[in-house]
């Protein structure tokens, strides 16, 4: 469990589409084995430390000839932002995917004093 010792909590959310690959063929749509896309997200506001980031899937066109196949992670988690990433293996086709995020975390307050 993470705990945090601020007295404000702030909430940052987002829903970003990653890849559309099904236009001009791209590599989700027509490659086979381990593939992976990565976006970058930057946080409106800075956190005081680094969040708890929440993601998942909250659109995907998939081809359904071909087994299903999908992981979906924050990585590179720091007070500034992270990185959204989606994983897919064997003959998975995907067209496109959108991932859903959430950060919680420590901000700033107008009352909170920095003494250096």
């Amino acid at each position: 469990m993470k705990k945090f010792s601020a007295h404000t909590l702030g909430i940052a959310q987002g829903n970003d589409v990653i890849f559309e690959d099904f236009e001009d063929g791209g590599e989700m749509w027509t490659g086979t084995g381990h593939r992976e896309a990565r976006k970058e997200v930057t946080f409106r506001e800075v956190f005081r430390e680094v969040p708890v980031v929440h993601c998942s899937l909250t659109m995907w066109d998939v081809d359904a000839a071909t087994n299903v196949r999908a992981d979906v992670e924050a990585e590179e988690i720091t007070k500034e932002g992270f990185e959204l990433v989606f994983r897919t293996w064997g003959d998975t086709k995907i067209a496109r995917v959108r991932i859903g995020w959430m950060a919680i975390g420590p901000v700033k307050n107008e009352d909170d004093w920095d003494l250096y």
